[in-house]
């Protein structure tokens, strides 16, 4: 069986090229950062973050403290992170600190709150750094603004906008109060014979700070093509922030548009030939048309009513006394001649 000698010393000469090329490799690999001989953390026993807690317009003060062990001397640099919270209102009196040999430094920071920084809660981070290659150490930083918390929310510039068989609604949620909010949104549409829309309220993505607006649009895939709609939007946010937006919305179809446009021109035009019509025979006949052309022929003396009934016969006038005078002297006198 001459293949197993072959096999073999192929094997053997396989597993000491490995061994050999194995050094190599590993030489070929960058060294793993070495971990830093400093540490830092806050003063005071078994702290693994500063808390902080104050109204607006304070400055709050801590300690960070920064240990060397070695026996050479650490640089380290400091300095906050966290947006416009703790971090941006972090100030350090040396951002930079020497550490000599087997000692500990005790490093003061300062965070001054903004006079008109909102209520709750704005956290940040306290980095340090020896400037080597390798992540920095991060501190977090929990700061507090007490004070009265007020929470409000409005929708506003509500629009709805057609586009092509579909309709956009464009709207602006504003925060009006001094907490950051998650607002939730709930729309719906009615129209002339019931509802068309309800779409129930669901989170929005993202958090609105205090002051903070916001540009958002929704999508209705399928609008009616005939009616008034009114589009109603509900804002709501923790802490009883609500409000609500409502905007009208018609639609008319671009024959039915212009078919209305015809019908209403031409009963116009038909209005004024019959008036000028009317106008002309009045003047014709000589009778008086009022103003609106629509009177009717003007009656003749001692004509029968409408309804048919004769007219009233004028009383009987009052006898003067002239008159009775004349015939009494009248029947006199007639008497002498008889006689």
């Amino acid at each position: 069986m001459p293949s197993r000698p072959r096999t073999a010393a192929t094997g053997a000469a396989l597993a000491a090229a490995a061994v050999l090329l194995c050094p190599a490799a590993a030489e070929a690999r960058p060294p793993a950062p070495a971990a830093p001989s400093w540490s830092a953390a806050p003063t005071g026993p078994a702290r693994t973050s500063f808390y902080l807690e104050g109204p607006p317009g304070t400055a709050l003060t801590d300690r960070l403290a920064v240990r060397n062990p070695s026996g050479r001397p650490v640089t380290v640099r400091l300095a906050g992170a966290g947006g416009d919270g703790a971090g941006a209102w972090l100030a350090l009196a040396p951002d930079r600190v020497t550490v000599p040999p087997r000692t500990r430094a005790s490093v003061p920071f300062t965070v001054a709150v903004p006079r008109d920084a909102a209520p709750g809660s704005h956290p940040g981070t306290l980095t340090v750094t020896d400037g080597t290659p390798g992540a920095p150490t991060r501190i977090p930083l929990r700061l507090r603004v007490t004070g009265p918390t007020l929470s409000a929310l409005t929708v506003e510039h509500l629009a709805v906008i057609r586009r092509g068989a579909a309709a956009v609604i464009r709207y602006t949620l504003v925060n009006r109060g001094n907490t950051a909010l998650r607002p939730r949104l709930a729309l719906r549409a009615d129209g002339l014979f019931g509802p068309l829309l309800r779409r129930p309220a669901r989170p929005l993505p993202g958090v609105l700070g205090p002051g903070a607006r916001t540009d958002r649009t929704e999508t209705w895939p399928d609008p009616p093509a005939l009616d008034a709609v009114d589009v109603t939007l509900t804002a709501t946010a923790a802490g009883g922030a609500q409000d609500t937006a409502t905007a009208g919305y018609t639609t008319v179809p671009w024959g039915a548009g212009a078919a209305l446009l015809l019908l209403a021109a031409g009963g116009g035009g038909g209005a004024v030939r019959w008036r000028r019509r009317r106008t002309a025979r009045a003047a014709a006949t000589g009778g008086a048309v009022p103003d609106g052309g629509c009177a009717g022929p003007p009656e003749r003396p001692g004509a029968r009513p409408a309804g048919g009934a004769r007219p009233a016969p004028e009383p009987a006038r009052p006898r003067t006394a002239a008159t009775t005078t004349t015939t009494t002297t009248a029947a006199t006198t007639g008497s002498g001649v008889r006689a």
